[in-house]
């Protein structure tokens, strides 16, 4: 009796290569993010790395669907392969790929303020931003513009707390928030009180300035806020959301806080009459 000889098929040259080319992207994206956030090396260049990387993750996922096509038609082996590279080309073109719808109807601003009139200005940002990076001075009406069309819900936080309370609670939330803080200057009586922080977004950890103003009113304290990227043109509606979020979170702290207590002066003792002119007792 004859045995039967079963032949192996090979695995598929292309599956193979779209799973390499995956993982190489993946590696390269994880090492962009952590130059990024270490600041080993500048944005720009980090930058292109991203870039490369998500073009490989993009070649990855060609290639796997070209060899889902070989395999069905020859029969080859391969299809882990070809899904695992789907799965991570995805994985790593997903974010971007929702930045880029939500975008899409955005206008190409990177400075967002409460007050395009009158903005919260840069102090401490302004001598430690490098050179390279977008201006410090606010754009001017055609940006106040786009603003107010995109987000028009970007307004000042007025509260009938006073001044030093509405800044003790924007430097509790700042501080929960972590950000790094280069300038905290109470208010006074003729002075606006001024909170300066770097902020970083999720994931890359790109740094982004904001600027927290404090103002006197008449019937509490007027809170303006100034948020704006060192980098890039487009911001995808990072800034006006941490505007929104930071005076939410401002409003819900000034709201937690307690009233002190008035205080009541100590009663005053009367004095007692002189003896002389105390009233005989009757016998």
């Amino acid at each position: 009796m004859r045995r039967r000889t079963f032949i192996e098929e090979p695995p598929s040259r292309l599956a193979i290569w779209a799973l390499r080319i995956g993982f190489f992207s993946l590696a390269a994206t994880v090492l962009a993010i952590i130059i990024v956030r270490s600041g080993v090396l500048e944005i720009r260049p980090a930058l292109a790395t991203v870039a490369g990387a998500l073009a490989f993750a993009a070649i990855a996922v060609l290639l796997a669907f070209a060899a889902f096509a070989v395999i069905w038609k020859d029969g080859l082996k391969g299809m882990g392969s070809a899904v695992g590279a789907i799965a991570i080309g995805v994985g790593l073109l997903a974010y971007p790929a929702y930045l880029g719808i939500k975008g899409y109807k955005l206008p190409w601003i990177y400075d967002i303020t409460t007050d395009p009139i009158d903005p919260p200005r840069y102090e401490a940002l302004a001598r430690i931003r490098p050179r390279d990076a977008n201006p410090i001075i606010y754009a001017g009406l055609s940006a106040a513009q786009q603003q107010r069309a995109a987000y028009p819900d970007i307004e000042p936080l007025e509260e009938e707390a006073s001044p030093k309370a509405a800044y003790d609670a924007a430097v509790a939330v700042i501080t929960r928030r972590k950000w790094t803080v280069l300038l905290k200057r109470p208010p006074e009586a003729r002075r606006d009180g001024q909170i300066e922080a770097v902020a970083r977004t999720p994931i890359l950890g790109f740094r982004d300035d904001v600027v927290v103003r404090i103002r006197a009113i008449p019937d509490g304290s007027r809170i303006d806020m100034r948020s704006s990227s060192r980098y890039g043109r487009f911001d995808f509606g990072s800034n006006a959301s941490r505007i929104r979020k930071l005076l939410d979170d401002i409003d819900d702290t000034v709201g937690e806080q307690k009233p002190e207590p008035p205080v009541t002066p100590p009663p005053k003792k009367q004095k007692a009459p002189p003896k002389g002119n105390q009233p005989s007792a009757r016998r």
